[in-house]
């Protein structure tokens, strides 16, 4: 099989390539999925390993931004971190990056502060995504 003259392979991940296959009700179906199998898994390893290093990690790494977009959802439509993890993967550089990845730079623009996508990148705030305090 030949290929054509202006296809340039990329190392595009297969979750990303799935994503680009959805309509946008699917991804935020997906979306909200992946958050809830990421609770889940928290809760599991809770209730199975009680907390030790692997929930501390899973905690820091994977469901506190989780935890935190779920602050979120009752104030910022599941919409709006689509369209920032559209954004994302639109961009060459990160079509390789990991799924979690994509949704804290969702959540990190959907809480900056601006009206266009420079305002919102001069303003971003990088630090660790933290959910609010009950």
């Amino acid at each position: 099989m030949l290929w054509s003259q202006d296809f340039e392979p990329t190392n595009l991940s297969p979750i990303v390539a799935y994503w680009k296959t959805l309509t946008p009700d699917q991804k935020e179906t997906y979306l909200f999925s992946y958050m809830t199998q990421t609770y889940e898994t928290y809760a599991g390893l809770k209730e199975e390993f009680g907390y030790n290093e692997l929930t501390k990690w899973y905690y820091d790494n994977r469901a506190e931004q989780v935890f935190g977009i779920f602050d979120q959802l009752e104030e910022t439509d599941l919409k709006e971190f689509v369209g920032w993890i559209d954004e994302f993967y639109r961009h060459e550089d990160f079509v390789d990056r990991p799924f979690y990845e994509a949704m804290a730079f969702a959540f990190r623009f959907q809480q900056s502060a601006g009206e266009t996508l420079w305002e919102k990148y001069e303003n971003a705030k990088f630090g660790k995504i933290k959910p609010d305090e009950e």
